[in-house]
């Protein structure tokens, strides 16, 4: 038998110690909170995305009585900016979330399996790392490509 260890390094650091680029871009995240349509689970999460053009384009989480019809604010955000800039990369995303008393998260969220994935697929077409930020007030984390929180991801390429 053979074992065999996984490692992901996150960086922990607080809003002053990201750059200028980095702070708007977790200010769009938070602005992106006030257009998410949760009105079950009152858990609303902006997302935004910086595109290698310097483009940013947001999304939120959108959801439907019909649990399955619903999308997350990651995905909103990266098919947005696929279907504007089918060609463009995607450098950065920053993500966070208003809990159901409307304040913002203490703790940074991670994405849902499922934009894992999507964020992965991005990642592998293009050839290009995505700069992750999860946002809280408390602390931020930032993460140097998907592969970092899902290592064993699946491809096709």
């Amino acid at each position: 038998m053979e074992e065999r260890v996984l490692k992901s390094t996150i960086r922990v650091v607080q809003m002053e110690e990201l750059s200028t680029t980095e702070q708007e871009l977790v200010k769009s995240a938070i602005a992106a909170t006030d257009h998410s349509y949760a009105v079950y689970s009152h858990f609303r999460v902006g997302a935004a995305v910086l595109l290698k053009n310097r483009e940013t384009i947001i999304g939120c989480n959108q959801e439907n009585i019909s649990y399955p019809a619903g999308i997350c604010a990651e995905r909103a955000a990266i098919y947005a900016a696929g279907a504007k800039y089918p060609d463009v990369p995607v450098k950065m995303i920053a993500i966070a979330a208003r809990n159901v008393k409307g304040d913002l998260q203490e703790e940074p969220i991670s994405p849902c399996g499922i934009c894992r994935q999507v964020m992965v697929e991005v990642e592998t077409r293009f050839h290009c790392p995505i700069h992750t930020i999860l946002y809280g007030t408390k602390e931020i984390y930032v993460i140097e490509g998907i592969q970092t929180l899902m290592p064993l991801s699946f491809t096709a390429f």
